[in-house]
């Protein structure tokens, strides 16, 4: 078999085991941040993941997909380790890339959720104080 095709075989099984591995390991995880982001609401956090674990599949799946093709052919076994550690290394810098862009939206969501929960008072006012000199 060309080596090439050995690299992109390699490559494929790598990077969608990755992947998988990342979506899941998110998804775990995340539901108990996205359960906070949105004020403890379990179904629309769990919706909410879902939706965001098909976007990552998509987006990373697509991404290996269309990153397969090599700029040349592979002549030896040395040729194989450097083609698959570029090509892992970019993927490995995409899934991070698409991770720390998730955290950082759902942050800031959340900071928008914690700043609106502390501008309502506790306990509804009860009564109006008359100001200082008026009887």
């Amino acid at each position: 078999m060309d080596r090439t095709v050995i690299a992109y075989v390699i490559y494929l099984l790598v990077s969608i085991a990755l992947t998988v591995w990342v979506a899941r390991t998110l998804s775990s995880n995340g539901r108990i941040f996205l359960a906070d982001v949105l004020h403890g609401d379990e179904r629309l956090a769990d919706a909410v993941n879902h939706l965001l674990v098909v976007g990552f599949y998509l987006v990373n799946l697509g991404f290996v997909a269309l990153y397969l093709s090599g700029d040349h052919d592979i002549e030896d076994t040395r040729g194989i380790f450097e083609a698959l550690s570029t090509k892992l290394g970019v993927v490995l810098l995409v899934l991070g890339a698409m991770h720390l862009g998730n955290v950082y939206v759902l942050n800031r969501i959340r900071r928008r959720g914690v700043m609106e929960r502390e501008q309502v008072p506790p306990v509804a006012p009860q009564g109006f104080v008359a100001p200082a000199g008026e009887a």
